[in-house]
């Protein structure tokens, strides 16, 4: 079983560490406690999962040995502010805030044992992929629950160098949101070939679903598989001339560049304009 644990912030990604920590029997419900300003959140994390919830963050930190920040980030100076000076040694911080750097945490809460994580969205259904690192305060015990915790909600790979953080923000933390677009372009392209919406969503989303398990059981590099489904002259080889075209590999990298920086530049309290159409 795991030391108790409190989140400040009762968003989407804290009610799904919840959810894991629950579902695998880590903990009980009244070793959890939410800090959460939003009444109508608080009654629906009580009653969904049967938690401790409270408005108060000093109350929520002095509740646990484990505390998560699960706040956006532009709410992380006030909480830091709000829990400076109250956090007790032996107490491990969490932070899932994106782009929050260690010192700037340590600084701001006078703290010294934290663990940053960036996890993504699948961490709601236990499919989750969750970089991670540690300060050297954090000893080997909290080491050991912070990995529990991370991989009830489903991958986790520990790094030695906090700029994987920010790399790991524009691949895996971002990385669902260009899955999702994709698939609602190609399940959109099926709906003008003539396909009814529940029918192209069904063709996509198990293709997309197979093709990822056979490429993870192939444990070949994507361009061999690539290459071994395009045939010459064939429907494959047509559509990838179109995509490379487009420059569909340009377009994904700059998006994932721009993932990157932003995500740097949130660490530096600031954020990078994003770039308008000219003919905008």
């Amino acid at each position: 079983m795991l030391d108790p644990i409190s989140f400040i912030g009762g968003g989407v990604m804290g009610e799904a560490i919840v959810q894991g920590l629950l579902s695998k029997g880590l903990l009980d419900s009244e070793s959890i406690t939410v800090g959460e300003p939003r009444e109508e959140r608080r009654k629906e994390l009580k009653q969904k999962h049967g938690i401790n919830v409270t408005t108060d963050n000093i109350k929520a930190a002095r509740a646990c040995k484990i505390l998560v920040l699960s706040v956006k980030p532009q709410d992380l100076g006030s909480v830091m502010a709000d829990l400076k000076g109250a956090l007790l040694p032996n107490q491990m911080v969490m932070s899932i805030v994106a782009g929050a750097k260690l010192g700037t945490m340590s600084k701001g809460l006078d703290h010294n044992a934290i663990v940053r994580v960036m996890p993504n969205t699948p961490a709601q259904i236990g499919e989750g992929m969750s970089v991670w690192i540690a300060t050297h305060s954090v000893v080997k015990k909290q080491l050991t629950q912070a990995r529990t915790i991370l991989q009830a909600l489903g991958k986790e790979l520990y790094v030695n160098d906090e700029k994987f953080l920010d790399m790991a923000t524009a691949v895996s933390g971002t990385g669902p949101t260009y899955v999702f677009l994709v698939m609602e372009a190609m399940i959109d392209a099926a709906v003008h070939l003539g396909f009814p919406r529940h029918v192209a969503y069904l063709l996509v989303t198990e293709t997309m679903r197979g093709s990822i398990i056979y490429a993870m059981r192939a444990a070949r590099h994507p361009a061999e598989l690539r290459n071994l489904v395009t045939s010459p002259g064939g429907t494959s080889a047509a559509a990838l001339y179109q995509l490379e075209k487009g420059s569909l590999r340009t377009v994904l990298s700059k998006a994932i560049w721009a993932a990157y920086e932003q995500s740097k530049s949130l660490g530096e309290g600031k954020s990078v304009a994003v770039e308008k159409n000219d003919a905008s």
